[in-house]
């Protein structure tokens, strides 16, 4: 596994950027295409009422993950930084530390959202018919959250070496073990919902318990051992400060787009399956972008705990071009095979219909989320994690919220929703260059002049 980390403190940084950010945008994308599989599966063999049961619980996990997601973005951060000062002792405390406590968080919520399952859903404003599979399906998914949060964290671990291959290969396992238990428990064992979701956590299982394996068998600072785990908490407090904000603002971006998806509930079936089938599409291009800003993140931690800030700059300018460059071409091409791919979860014309519409806003202004990507993500890689997290709560957030409660609540329809989306990200984008640069001249000012 060693010989797969990458050296990020010298030599070129464009290969580099684009050896790992391809790997870890193919690995989103893989497990959006398993994700995709659930609702394309039962979409094909159960109905488009299980469809659009499995999609409408889409916001809702991200809320719930969200906020530890960002506190590996924190773990990543630490590790990279610790891995740029060559502190060895510094990594194996970071490593041990977030496995941990991906490991407990998963337990905890688990049990918490298995409580609170009922009002949760209730508060969603599912239709009756839908409703029953979709606590069902979720009800089933929470049992996986301790190996999802388990495989999240493992796979921080990873890329704050540069090593975003291992996941990847893991993933593809998994996902290949996914797909063929979704067509058993759904084909052969005659179940609906629950049969997807068991699927999903099984395959998570595997993912995770693969990782472990692979950091159990490392032979340098990353080596995992079961004797060693532990909670560091000096550590654990500088991931929080880090991945906090980030998980907050993932929090409050997915609690808006709970909102909106409550408003898609509420405009019928058709209209519930098209936007599901059309988002797990869309998404195809937000792993591509975020992958170059996770690039950015980790290229410039460890460049920082280098004392290296003109190659900061330059993963800046670089990532940022590739970034974009990358988006676009993908974007374009989805929207030209788009009605084709939606074919894939539901052939009802009224549904392709509803998918085309949420494509075209969405994809047609994808470039501008590049500027929010890129920008949030070299500013964490400092420890500067707040200033763009408000920045995001009160742009895309703040707008996506009032649009859904004053625009949408006297023109309710579909079109209508969707323009929230372009317009929240050009207001988050043009507020986060003026604290970009902000924070450049104020808060790391020193760092450039190689103080």
């Amino acid at each position: 596994m060693r010989n797969k980390d990458m050296d990020m403190l010298g030599g070129s940084v464009g290969d580099k950027t684009l050896r790992f950010a391809l790997p870890l945008a193919a690995t989103g994308i893989l497990q959006q295409l398993f994700n995709a599989a659930d609702i394309a599966v039962v979409g094909q063999f159960v109905g488009k009422n299980a469809m659009a049961a499995v999609g409408s619980n889409a916001p809702l996990v991200n809320l719930i993950l969200s906020l530890f997601i960002g506190v590996s973005i924190g773990a990543n951060v630490i590790i990279a930084r610790f891995t740029g000062q060559k502190n060895d002792k510094g990594v194996s405390r970071a490593v041990h530390t977030a496995l941990a406590v991906a490991f407990l968080s998963g337990v905890i919520l688990c049990l918490l959202c298995e409580a609170f399952a009922l009002p949760i859903l209730k508060a969603m404003s599912i239709p009756e018919n839908v409703f029953d599979m979709s606590l069902l399906y979720f009800r089933v998914y929470l049992l996986g959250l301790p190996v999802i949060l388990l495989y999240d964290f493992a796979s921080a671990v990873f890329r704050a070496r540069g090593n975003t291959k291992t996941p990847l290969v893991c993933l593809t396992v998994s996902g290949v073990i996914n797909v063929i238990l979704n067509l058993f428990f759904v084909i052969v064992l005659k179940r609906t919902v629950d049969g997807v979701a068991m699927a999903t956590a099984i395959s998570n299982l595997i993912s995770s318990a693969l990782l472990i394996y692979f950091l159990v068998r490392d032979e340098g600072a990353m080596h995992f051992s079961f004797r060693k785990l532990g909670i560091d908490k000096k550590i654990l407090s500088q991931m929080i400060s880090i991945g906090l904000p980030a998980g907050f603002q993932g929090m409050v971006f997915s609690l808006s787009n709970l909102i909106l998806q409550s408003a898609i509930n509420g405009l019928g079936e058709d209209v519930m399956a098209g936007s599901s089938a059309a988002f797990n599409i869309e998404i195809f291009v937000y792993y591509v972008l975020n992958a170059f800003g996770q690039a950015c993140t980790t290229f410039v931690g460890q460049n920082y705990g280098a004392q290296k800030p003109e190659r900061c700059r330059r993963v800046l300018k670089i990532t940022f071009l590739q970034d974009m460059v990358f988006t676009v071409i993908i974007a374009i091409v989805i929207l030209v095979s788009g009605r084709y791919l939606l074919r894939f979860f539901n052939s009802d014309p009224d549904v392709i219909a509803v998918g085309i519409t949420r494509l075209e806003f969405i994809l047609t202004a994808e470039f501008i989320n590049v500027i929010i990507e890129i920008l949030s993500g070299y500013m964490r890689g400092f420890g500067f994690s707040l200033v763009p997290a408000l920045v995001c709560m009160l742009g895309i957030c703040g707008v996506r919220i009032t649009w859904r409660y004053t625009v949408f609540a006297h023109y309710k329809t579909f079109d209508v929703l969707m323009m929230t989306y372009p317009i929240s990200w050009a207001v988050t984008a043009a507020a986060l260059i003026v604290a970009f640069v902000y924070v450049n001249k104020k808060r790391l000012y020193s760092f450039y002049k190689g103080e």
